[in-house]
């Protein structure tokens, strides 16, 4: 009950006094913006041209009119191609729904999108991903000038930039951003006001900029930043914008003709908008890599799916999907494992055309990636992604046989000579292993290793698990020294050594060793179908 009166009651009294001139009408049109748009989050509908509201309740009648009562003043502060009209209708029992249509939730939903900052997608809700699209984009240039020469924080000379304000504005909410023009083109933006700093970022969201909020060191200084592929990412009306800077800058001989022609190229084709992927969230969550597209339209999602098997990714093993239902969003996300076997395809795929399709979606991902890092390189969630790439690329590109190397282990060098090895799959008790064979001189000791491996607990976590041997030389701790030895020289990675209570000396491998495993050809297509057989679906 308080929720629904308290909130849309404070709403009228900021959206009276920023009417009469007693409060600033941006900061209200910001805050009644993001307060209206998680509302709708939590209990309305977004469709192409529908945004509805559901109040409902005991007294939700009287709910309902307050609310088109806040909806009637922010009409009265709205620019004129913003103001919108709105609808109460009586629903099934005591549910009320505020509802614009056509035209109107076209407006509605432009003003949404810029007036809540987080209406980008980062934590309000995925109803929103599809409208922001929608909204007008305004972008200009001015005070274009020349910096001072100035020493900085770190004893270098810097100055002499060709710089400028770039103002983009939506609605009548507008940022003003600086613009340098150095080694790159640097839009920065910096507030000792947090929420101002979302706002600019939001409003570069909109813009095309898949831009975030960083802090810088310890400052109570929240910056945004973003550079030429990012801006070159953006829409027509930003990119347009940014590149009569650079011409103007390169005719006055502020830029070197040869950089500045490569930004305009840039500028000009626009990056990773010519096949029309669409934009997917890159980021990271308890350390996991997370990529998703997400969407209201089940076209856009059945689109998105097509494209990814096009590219030879199988749907329940390298991405999952979920349809749009009853107005709320779906999503298409790339396991771990899709984006380790894109990049393998990358290099490896059966035709040009599947290659360059691979390719690309890799190298979006990735930008996506050093989008999420706001400017700040590097960072786990580029770092992360990089790593799953190059994982995969290195799939079967390695042999066993003649491999050696020098490893290692608690102190102590070993040769690791390696002769031979395979994988092969065995059925046990209803349960699918996978042993891992492998025939090698570690240390001037020769002898066959073998790894078995399965899916164990909750999680259904792939882990490996070896003995070593009490009549190998030197007894069961120099074997297993010797093993841990063989598993580092291949994967880059030690694997757990303990014994048991009743003396067996164990070797345990993880995921990770696997994955390690996956680079030698000899092993590569085994673990792929053993790791697609055994996934939990």
């Amino acid at each position: 009950m308080v929720r629904k009166f308290v909130a849309p009651a404070l709403e009228l009294i900021m959206l009276d006094k920023a009417l009469r001139g007693e409060y600033s009408r941006e900061e209200a049109l910001l805050i009644f913006g993001e307060m209206y748009a998680t509302a709708v989050a939590g209990d309305g509908t977004v469709r192409s041209k529908r945004v509805e509201l559901v109040v409902g309740g005991e007294l939700g009648g009287g709910a309902a009119l307050l609310r088109l009562a806040t909806l009637h003043l922010l009409k009265e502060l709205l620019p004129k191609e913003l103001k919108f009209g709105a609808r109460a209708y009586v629903g099934e029992g005591s549910l009320y729904n505020i509802t614009a249509t056509s035209e109107n939730a076209v407006k509605f939903k432009r003003f949404l999108a810029v007036t809540a900052p987080s209406a980008g997608g980062e934590y309000l809700s995925d109803k929103f991903d599809e409208f922001v699209e929608e909204a007008k984009v305004e972008v200009r240039v001015d005070n274009i000038r020349q910096t001072e020469r100035r020493v900085d924080n770190i004893g270098q000379t810097e100055g002499g930039l060709v710089a400028a304000d770039l103002t983009i504005s939506v609605g009548g909410v507008a940022v003003k951003y600086n613009i340098y023009l150095r080694n790159e083109i640097e839009l920065r933006f910096a507030s000792t006001d947090r929420s101002r700093a979302e706002l600019a970022a939001c409003l570069l969201r909109l813009a095309g900029v898949s831009a975030g909020v960083s802090k810088l060191g310890d400052r109570d200084e929240w910056h945004v930043i973003a550079t030429t592929d990012m801006l070159a990412a953006g829409r027509k009306e930003l990119r347009d914008v940014l590149a009569e800077f650079v011409k103007t800058a390169r005719d006055n001989g502020g830029v070197d003709a040869d950089k500045a022609e490569r930004w305009l190229k840039k500028l000009k084709r626009g990056l990773n908008l010519k096949k029309g992927w669409p934009r997917y969230k890159v980021r990271l969550v308890e350390g996991a890599l997370v990529v998703i597209f997400g969407s209201t339209s089940p076209d856009s999602i059945k689109q998105e799916a097509q494209r990814l098997e096009k590219m030879g990714l199988k749907r329940g093993v390298h991405f999952s999907v979920k349809m749009p239902e009853g107005g709320k969003a779906g999503y298409v996300s790339v396991l771990k494992e899709g984006l380790a076997y894109a990049a393998w395809l990358s290099v490896h795929g059966k035709d040009e055309d599947q290659r360059e399709l691979a390719a690309d979606f890799v190298k979006i991902i990735l930008q996506r990636a050093r989008d999420a890092c706001g400017g700040m390189e590097p960072c786990a969630v580029y770092e992360k992604a990089e790593e799953i790439v190059e994982e995969g690329k290195e799939r079967g590109s390695l042999t066993l046989k003649g491999f050696v190397k020098e490893v290692e282990v608690d102190g102590k060098k070993y040769v690791v000579k390696v002769m031979d090895g395979e994988a092969v799959e065995e059925d046990r008790g209803g349960r699918k292993l996978l042993r891992i064979r492998i025939t090698a001189e570690v240390d001037g000791v020769r002898r066959e290793y073998v790894i078995t491996y399965g899916r164990y607990g909750r999680d259904n976590a792939a882990l490996g698990f070896a003995t070593a041997r009490a009549d190998a030389p030197g007894g069961r701790e120099k074997d297993a020294e010797r093993f841990s030895a063989l598993i580092k020289a291949l994967t880059g990675r030690e694997p757990k050594v303990y014994r048991r209570s009743d003396g067996v000396v164990m070797i345990e491998c993880y995921e990770g060793h696997l994955e390690g495993f996956t680079r030698y050809k000899e092993l590569a297509e085994a673990i792929k179908r053993w790791m697609e057989k055994t996934k939990r679906r």
